[in-house]
């Protein structure tokens, strides 16, 4: 197995490349770089004389975190995803897949450009309404798709999430030095740790997450997954995907509007878009269940807020997962 990074050498690529028959006739590599920080995997852009393309590939672990292991595996999912939901909507709001290597854990995928992710919106505590209503359709697409009955299941991969959704953010004693993150945090965070009835329902959703639902989903509809160019949107790094349940996406999504806007109606907002029947409570429980990892668990965000806000976001949280 090849691993690529920012350390190898061009002639190094060029050869595997071309060994591959990824690159056409006569191009040539000048530069690998880095598009962004990619949390999962390793993520290049390679530029050539002809164009720039993207290389995708996972490792044994989280890239972030590479104390934490990680199924090899995540980047077929990726693949299947983008395969199953080819079509006339969805495959203008994803990159477009070039090639996909099984053995090396590798995809190469169309450069999308000066895109960014849209992360700005914490700081910016704003996401314009035009671009919510198409991340909105781009998600109700997503669970429209028909034929993924043989999907896989993603189990490895979701089982670590869900001990970085459901277990960890929860426990009291957890190895998380909160007020590393934020003084103030830990003592926070105290009394949702202890709360019986907050965790009653955490661990229903858990085994509900660890269940197979009925609609594609995919599985870290955040801000860290959206690209926008001015007002294109698109949607990338679908690795936790499977086939599980709508209101996951939904809740997530409004989570992240919520933490970012501090609006509390970001709910109604979310569903009166999303005009599909959903479960609103089911919802108002992921997002609230989303805000507290977010805020209180290792998958911190760049999220700027004093500790009086967190401590109202974190109220409003335990009131959509009670309600």
């Amino acid at each position: 197995m090849i691993s690529i990074d920012t350390n190898t050498s061009i002639n190094t690529l060029q050869e595997f490349l071309e060994s591959k028959k990824w690159l056409n006739p006569q191009e040539k590599i000048s530069a690998i770089s880095k598009p962004g920080e990619g949390n999962m995997n390793v993520v290049l852009r390679i530029t050539t004389n002809q164009r720039s393309f993207i290389l995708k590939q996972s490792r044994p672990y989280v890239q972030k975190y590479q104390q934490i292991e990680a199924p090899l595996n995540r980047i077929e999912v990726e693949y299947r995803f983008y395969e199953s939901v080819q079509g006339e909507y969805l495959s203008a709001h994803i990159p477009a897949i070039l090639n996909f290597d099984q053995k090396n854990y590798l995809i190469q995928m169309e450069d999308l450009g000066q895109c960014h992710d849209m992360t700005s919106c914490y700081a910016d505590r704003k996401i314009s309404f035009q671009i919510l209503e198409k991340l909105v359709k781009i998600s109700k697409a997503i669970h429209k798709v028909g034929n993924v009955r043989n999907f896989p299941e993603n189990s490895t991969l979701r089982q670590l999430n869900h001990q970085h959704i459901f277990v960890l953010p929860f426990m009291e004693d957890n190895g998380f030095q909160l007020n590393d993150v934020q003084q103030g945090l830990q003592e926070l965070s105290l009394p949702y740790k202890k709360d019986k009835a907050i965790k009653a329902i955490v661990n229903k959703l858990g085994d509900m997450y660890l269940s197979k639902g009925n609609v594609l989903i995919h599985g870290d509809y955040y801000p860290g997954s959206w690209m926008q160019l001015e007002n294109e949107v698109y949607i990338i790094d679908p690795e936790f995907s499977f086939i599980g349940f709508k209101e996951f996406d939904l809740g997530v999504m409004t989570a992240h509007l919520l933490m970012a806007t501090m609006d509390a109606s970001s709910l109604a907002t979310v569903m009166k878009l999303y005009k599909e029947e959903a479960n609103n409570n089911l919802v108002s429980q992921v997002a609230g269940i989303e805000i507290m990892r977010r805020l209180i668990g290792l998958a911190q965000l760049p999220l700027q807020r004093t500790i009086e806000e967190k401590d109202y976001l974190l109220q409003l949280a335990r009131k959509m997962i009670l309600v």
